[in-house]
Order: C-alpha cells, then structure tokens, then sequence
C-alpha cells in the first residue's frame, strides 16, 4: 500500500522514498551506477568516513511546475561544489554529467513524492560521497561510495516566511584555512553544540563570526547571511571560511537584476548591524528565512519586524521560488527541466 502524504504538514525530516542511486569508486575508476530500493548501506567497519571524516555531500530540490512539469534548480552548481569539497578531501571528483544523470534519475524514480504545484513543499535530493573499504591509517581511501536519496519536504525553519531570532555563538563552525569553504560533515557536527545552546535559550539557531577576530558575521546555522541597508544596498558577508552558497549567488543576481539594488561582498561587522533594517538567512533548505533579531553580547538588536516580512525580502522570496517553480522566467542556464 502507498504511503499518504500530507502535503501540508511536511517538515524538514527525513522520510523514506522508493529508490536511491548509488555508484562505486574502486580500481580508479566509477562504476555505471544503479537505483536502488534499501535504504541501508553496508560498508566495512573501517571505513574512513566513519573515523577521519572523509565524507562531503550536497544539498537541491526538484520542483513541480503549474504544467505538472519538473526541474532542477542550477544542479550544475551543486556539481561543481560537490568537486571541490571532493577536492579539498582528496577524494575522487563526480563528473558533472554523471551528477545530474544520477539526480534526474532519482526524481524520475520517486516523482510520486514530488507534491503538486502550489501545495508548498519540494523534492529534496542529497547526493554525499563517503570513504569506504578496508583502511585505519590516517590517509585517503582506496574505495568510495557516490549516492543520492531524496524526500518530500517543506520548510527547514518552522513557520516558513516569518521572522525569527538568532544567538551570536562565541563557537567556531570552521577553522581558520580549514574546510568553512567546503561542504563536508564535519563542519555541520562542529555546529550540533552551539546550535543546541542557541535552542535552549529560544533562539532559532546561532550566528557564527570569522574564525580568526570573532568580528564579522559569517553563516547563519548551515545558511548564509544577507542584509538590505537603510540606502538600498544588498550585501552579504565575504569569506574563505563561508560555504559559497548557490541560493546566495542566486539572490545577488536577484538583487541586482530584477530588483535594481546594488549588490555587494563585503566584511559584515557584528558592531555594525545599524546599517541594515532587514537581514535574512538564505540556503538550499532555508531558501529565504527573515531575521527578526540578533542578540550580541546580551543586547537585542532588531531589524525590520518581529512579526512582519520586509518588502525587499518578500520580492527577493517571490523572485527566487517563482523562478524555481517556472512561474517566472530565469536567467540562462538556471534550470534543467526533467520532463
């Protein structure tokens, strides 16, 4: 019997789809790559994945157009990203072609898990590469594994578009000339701590600053930061540390395309947040989460509303899913229809 799905009242958790791809590393070279239905992976207990970390992954969805039609959302962005964590890892890269092939299928595969047009809700798909096989010394695995698993979500923040409260973390999510630029698991597991003490004090999640002088804003939980300034300038925050975002390039094309703002890369400096009446977290998972308030050092700085979306938010939302959904039409080589 099919599962049921409440369209809305899905979340960001993980739910369990019919296929997954999944190809193999071995001898120098990649496998064809199958879809498969268990959900389960069987690899050896040393594993490099499991000990030193030697993992990345990537993070899109797929959407259902008004004319029942599906598409990706710049998947060769994630590709491209996905090599250079593979990179920075030394693990083998996932050519580009192989990648999307692999995503289209695996839509392909579950279209009964992509919701209907309208309803809110996505198909999230999560390609990870991991370091399998037989190895214990500290260096680069002989094997790999190179899968993607998707599932029917909503959004990550509860409550969608509406404000909500960040904590300044005294915490590092990355090291200074480490991997903040990549989008590998141990970036995420530095985060789990801090973000937990942001939670129990009624914060969304915290706010990270650089690494190396603790003065200037650099991701936002796992998303990054924008923020609008009191003379219309869209700026967010520019580091080695920061994982390069394909929502946040997507928003300054916004920005400065279709709203006319002038968009910047810049240093953000915590003691300096007056220069800005609506900030934002942005992301694959996020998409567009208005900031409400940054607490720092005990004090509560607010922005444009606690209760209300800014209007510069609101159209750069309205811009970024109307292209995503194909209600608006994108620049050149943002989408890749499916069927």
């Amino acid at each position: 019997m099919e599962q049921q799905l409440d369209w809305q009242k899905l979340g960001f958790s993980y739910t369990k789809t019919d296929f997954r791809y999944i190809s193999k590393w071995k001898d120098g070279k990649w496998d064809d790559g199958e879809l498969v239905t268990d959900n389960n992976l069987l690899i050896n207990e040393s594993s490099t994945c499991l000990h030193y970390g030697q993992q990345a992954f990537e993070g899109l969805k797929a959407y259902r157009r008004k004319d029942g039609g599906i598409q990706l959302f710049r998947p060769d962005e994630n590709a491209k990203r996905m090599r250079l964590s593979c990179r920075r890892l030394l693990m083998p890269e996932i050519p580009e072609e192989k990648f999307i092939d692999a995503c289209v299928q695996v839509v392909k595969a579950n279209e009964r898990f992509l919701a209907p047009y309208g309803v809110g809700s996505t198909l999230y798909l999560r390609p990870f590469m991991i370091g399998v096989g037989e190895n214990i010394g500290v260096k680069p695995s002989k094997e790999y594994l190179f899968c993607i698993f998707c599932m029917p979500v909503s959004t990550y923040f509860k409550g969608g578009l509406q404000p909500v409260n960040f904590l300044v973390t005294d915490y590092d999510r990355a090291a200074p000339h480490g991997t903040g630029g990549s989008k590998v698991g141990g970036n995420y597991a530095a985060s789990l701590y801090p973000h937990q003490i942001a939670k129990d004090r009624g914060f969304q999640d915290c706010i990270y600053l650089d690494p190396t002088t603790h003065t200037k804003i650099e991701e936002v939980g796992a998303a990054n930061f924008f923020g609008i300034t009191h003379d219309n300038k869209f700026i967010t925050p520019i580091s080695p540390s920061i994982l390069p975002s394909i929502t946040k390039y997507s928003l300054l094309h916004i920005a400065k395309e279709y709203l006319h703002l002038e968009v910047e890369e810049a240093d953000v400096y915590i003691d300096k947040l007056d220069i800005f009446k609506e900030v934002g977290a942005c992301g694959t998972a996020a998409v567009i989460t208005p900031i409400g308030g940054i607490e720092f050092v005990g004090k509560m700085h607010t922005f444009y509303s606690q209760t209300e979306v800014g209007p510069f938010t609101k159209e750069l939302y309205r811009y970024l899913t109307g292209i995503q959904q194909g209600d608006i039409e994108a620049p050149v080589g943002w989408i890749y229809p499916i069927k």
